[in-house]
């Protein structure tokens, strides 16, 4: 697939056709309120719809309740065990390589600065942390999981963003587009995805091609449920890298928002590591990941562990090789994984489950047995623009 100017151009005008007239007839008819309310009931996938819900909401359930026809069932499961095998090496590119680089494009740090409470970051880390845990659940897409009913919530929430930026007018659309629209969609699916991939290629982590495509593969699903246009998104590693890098050649740069989302991620970090003595790492993880320029523009500090920290790939590597040569020590990091990611959530939300609503207003003021043996590892796509 060739992606131009003029292509990514046409999909920075287009937001979700189905969520935005769900959310716009919901508002229109003074709803809102009452779909929250009834929502918070209906966590599960297959639990009955409450007495009272908005028919258009019923209507947008029903119609977003199963995964495309196209799922590949068994792609899935290569992706599930994938997220398992490398659980807290996941968790770690996300939260240090994911996140900021969402806050190094101008217009997307902008955005979840209107519209993310500035006082808790750890929600957000903490809502993209639980929504991967959910999706790569065994049982993700049958009745009683929590993936289903929390993409649902998600695309409405993106939905009512859109909604009231535009309503009232405290977004050029003119100079930056859709809220959320398309292109930033995509983009998003990508730096949870590919730029992950990439992370823990750069971290040593071991990976093989087929665990690198069922990841990403796993995460076309959730851009599909997700409400993103499927005519339009990266089918191949190759395609994405080709997406990725014009995105980010067209948008990135430095940005007062992007630098003080950075802080508030690092400060957060600093504050979950036990101590002080290890506080720097955060900061050197972040730039390890990032590159240099990114991190610069992200106004990330440099510190004493910048140096130590490109050490990370030789000891992850002495680790992986322990677990390929071990099904002990794979047992034993598996589970280590699990606890450490358990934990990390725990410790974000303060134990609490995390819920979805639609926002009635903008608050002024936040602005299979069976993994492939790890040889012939696999290489990111190389960069399809010269720098």
């Amino acid at each position: 697939m060739t992606y131009t100017e003029a292509s990514l151009d046409a999909l920075r005008r287009t937001g979700d056709e189905l969520a935005d007239a769900t959310v716009a007839t919901l508002f229109a008819r003074g709803e809102v309120g009452k779909f929250n309310t009834l929502m918070r009931y209906v966590s599960t996938a297959g639990a009955p719809l409450p007495d009272g819900l908005p028919d258009v909401a019923r209507e947008y359930l029903a119609a977003t309740s199963v995964p495309p026809a196209w799922v590949d069932w068994g792609e899935m499961e290569r992706a599930r065990l994938f997220f398992i095998d490398n659980n807290v090496h996941i968790s770690t590119a996300l939260s240090f390589a994911s996140m900021p680089a969402c806050y190094v494009v101008p217009n997307v740090a902008r955005l979840l600065s209107a519209t993310h409470s500035l006082q808790y970051p750890s929600k957000r880390m903490a809502e993209t942390g639980q929504f991967t845990v959910y999706l790569m659940q065994p049982d993700a897409f049958e009745a009683g999981s929590r993936f289903v009913p929390a993409a649902q919530k998600v695309r409405l929430l993106h939905a009512s963003i859109r909604h009231h930026l535009e309503r009232e007018n405290r977004w050029d659309t003119q100079l930056w587009g859709t809220p959320i629209c398309q292109e930033d969609l995509i983009g998003g699916q990508l730096f949870f995805s590919l730029l992950v991939l990439d992370s823990l290629h750069r971290l040593g982590v071991h990976m093989t091609t087929e665990g690198a495509e069922a990841y990403y593969y796993a995460w076309r699903v959730v851009g599909a449920m997700l409400g993103v246009d499927q005519d339009a998104v990266p089918k191949t590693l190759e395609d994405a890298r080709a997406f990725l890098d014009l995105y980010m050649i067209r948008h990135m740069g430095p940005s007062e928002e992007g630098a003080q989302l950075t802080r508030q991620l690092i400060d957060l970090y600093e504050e979950v590591v036990p101590g002080t003595f290890f506080d720097p790492i955060v900061s050197a993880l972040v730039r390890h990941l990032v590159g240099d320029t990114c991190a610069d523009w992200l106004r990330v500090p440099r510190t004493r562990w910048d140096v130590l920290v490109k050490a990370v790939p030789h000891l992850l590597g002495v680790l992986e090789t322990i677990e390929d040569r071990s099904p002990l020590g794979a047992w034993a990091l598996d589970r280590l994984g699990h606890l450490t990611t358990i934990l990390e959530l725990s410790s974000l939300t303060r134990g609490r489950v995390m819920h979805y609503a639609i926002p009635e207003h903008l608050r002024k003021d936040y602005g299979v047995d069976g993994m492939v043996p790890r040889t012939h590892r696999w290489v990111p796509p190389g960069a399809t623009v010269s720098p």
